[in-house]
């Protein structure tokens, strides 16, 4: 089933590359909508199981949801975590892979 999340700190076209990259061998097809703000970010989640992964993957490249419950600190943390995945992701993206 076709689930849409929030996401914090997407702010371009690489991030939204490594996003897609690291969530499609998982959940297939990701779609990442720019034009919102914050992002949203559609996978098919089929279990409860799923969805913790999908939460994981985004918070382990700096994307947390904009429902997490998490300290200042933290989210500095992960704001820092995804300026370096956009940036691999701008690299992957220019090179076409």
């Amino acid at each position: 089933m076709k689930k849409s999340f929030t996401v914090l700190n997407i702010r371009c076209e690489g991030c939204a590359n490594t996003i897609k990259k690291a969530l499609s061998s998982h959940f297939g097809p990701v779609e990442v909508d720019l034009t919102k703000e914050p992002r949203i970010v559609t996978v098919d989640i089929n279990s409860s199981q799923d969805e913790e992964k999908f939460k994981e993957i985004l918070i382990s490249l700096g994307y947390p949801l904009v429902d997490d419950e998490l300290s200042k600190m933290a989210h500095l943390g992960l704001k820092t975590k995804s300026i370096v995945s956009c940036a691999v992701g701008k690299f992957t993206l220019d090179k076409g892979e």
